[in-house]
């Protein structure tokens, strides 16, 4: 953890809850472009607002996982606390993956006073259902039951999806619904529909019970340490823009507004500017050191 005397731990955190988190709280809206006074009542609205606003803010991305791409080096790795979450994805500025972002935002949700509950779902993907746990959900209980996230690539859930299989359609034309698994370990399954189309997608299955940050530990040191696990190979990163998405992928820049979709590779010198420009995170290239010619046997 860092040593700056602004820097918080979970006792900070727990402190903050039953004081109000004013500091904590208003430095988290401002990282997410909502200004802490508009923010009045654990309502529907408030909570549509708040999760457009992080998903449009903070990005998605693996950095902590891999390192810097241009040098043999893997990153500090991705610790749960929700001080860690804090300190990174708030006090640095950064971004991170499901654990870290939904984490976090949960212990938003539930000091500005919403019912909320952690849920484990699992991804899948084109091999089928991965491994449990992989992902880690929020539900919150308003009128209904919603399905609530800010740490998933793209395409991202940009608002409140509801349990009862309604469909809500975002600004940009992506339909979501929560309808029901016929798995018999899963309850439901969360599905997307791009604009024009008429195929759904699952895009992960879960079910509504209400878990412990403990219980995604074990597949989190998995996920940031397998050779199979897709955070463990190219960095990545992705942010949810006012009209598509963006998204880096190893030196790969992809913009896409409406149905319009650009790519262009980033050269390794223009990399880390790239990622400060397009998603806001500050990564600075390191430099290795000179080599020191009295303990190199090849030096001349």
């Amino acid at each position: 953890m860092s040593q700056d005397p602004d820097a918080v731990d979970d006792a900070d955190l727990d402190d903050a809850v039953a004081a109000g988190a004013t500091r904590l709280v208003s430095a988290y809206l401002r990282r997410i472009g909502v200004d802490p006074a508009t923010v009045e009542e654990p309502d529907l609205d408030t909570l549509a607002r708040l999760q457009r606003a992080h998903v449009t803010s903070v990005p998605f991305e693996n950095l902590a996982i891999v390192g810097d791409p241009f040098i043999a080096d893997d990153g500090p790795g991705v610790e749960l606390s929700t001080a860690a979450c804090y300190e990174k994805v708030v006090a640095a500025e950064r971004g991170g993956y499901c654990f870290e972002l939904n984490g976090l935002f949960y212990w938003l949700l539930d000091v500005l006073g919403y019912e909320v509950d952690r849920v484990a779902a699992r991804v899948t993907s084109d091999e089928g259902t991965s491994a449990p746990a992989n992902h880690h959900g929020i539900v919150v209980d308003l009128d209904c039951r919603y399905v609530v996230d800010v740490g998933m690539g793209v395409p991202v859930m940009r608002q409140p999806t509801p349990l009862d299989g309604a469909v809500r359609t975002d600004e940009i034309g992506v339909d979501w619904r929560i309808a029901e698994c016929d798995r018999p370990d899963e309850a439901f399954q969360s599905m997307y529909r791009e604009p024009e189309s008429d195929d759904w997608h699952v895009r992960y299955v879960f079910s509504d019970h209400p878990r412990d940050l403990d219980y995604f530990r074990a597949t989190n040191d998995f996920l940031q340490t397998a050779p199979e696990s897709p955070f463990t190979g190219d960095p990545v990163v992705q942010i949810a823009t006012e009209v598509g998405h963006r998204k880096l992928s190893g030196t790969t820049l992809t913009e896409r507004e409406g149905d319009a979709e650009t790519e262009r590779s980033v050269p390794e010198a223009e990399w880390h500017e790239t990622v400060a420009r397009e998603f806001g995170l500050v990564v600075e290239p390191v430099v290795a050191p000179a080599s020191d010619p009295a303990r190199d046997p090849d030096a001349g």
